[in-house]
């Protein structure tokens, strides 16, 4: 038997848009813009995220998987929030539920459909304060060609020089409802349920 890379306890999204150049004194405010912005992203480091789900099963227990080396951007700004946006994105052939049989089922059209849809993503459109250092991110989720409305719970853990360069960290959770993205398969006699919790682990670095 394979062994399960899971990890337990260890959706996501979408860079702001530039305003339209105005030159000032020989560069434009949209440039200086642009270089702030990109001094300020951090970039997911996808050996050191994952997101975590969680599913209902046969109505009697949770079971628990993991989509492995998500990708992205983000800056989190706690001193202006409005200014902050996260962007996930989660390939499905990073799907691991400790079994190689049932992963290949995720991936197949009863579940995600990967090989029409290879991709999750999570692309905030708000980031507000929701007391120190955590924050209310609003945002769309696309799954299996579907996209929709979702409000996560982000705290952020920090930011520093590491001995692998200036990194950051946060963590997010939100749940969603399968049956929302025509996802169907097995609800009916609460094989499989229906709520799905996720929990983003993102580790990020600058530059």
């Amino acid at each position: 038997m394979r062994k399960s890379k899971l990890a337990i306890g260890s959706v996501v999204m979408a860079a702001g848009v530039m305003g339209a150049a105005v030159l000032v004194g020989g560069s434009s405010a949209s440039a200086r813009q642009a270089s702030s912005a990109s001094a300020a992203e951090f970039k997911v480091d996808p050996v050191h995220s994952m997101v975590v789900f969680r599913i209902g099963h046969l109505g009697v227990a949770n079971f628990y998987g993991v989509f492995e080396r998500a990708e992205g951007s983000y800056n989190i700004d706690k001193a202006n929030p409005g200014a902050s946006f996260v962007k996930v994105s989660l390939a499905l052939e990073n799907v691991d539920s400790g079994n190689d049989k049932r992963d290949a089922h995720l991936k197949s059209a009863d579940f995600f459909n990967a090989a029409q849809f290879p991709k999750i993503e999570f692309v905030s459109k708000s980031v507000k304060p929701a007391g120190e250092n955590k924050f209310t991110v609003e945002g769309t989720l696309t799954m299996v060609g579907v996209t929709k409305p979702v409000t996560a719970q982000l705290e952020y853990l920090g930011e520093g020089q590491t001995p692998q360069g200036y990194k950051s960290g946060f963590e997010a959770t939100f749940t969603i409802k399968r049956s929302d993205f025509g996802m169907t398969k097995f609800l009916e006699g609460n094989g499989i349920g229906d709520e799905v919790k996720l929990m983003v682990a993102v580790e990020g670095k600058k530059g």
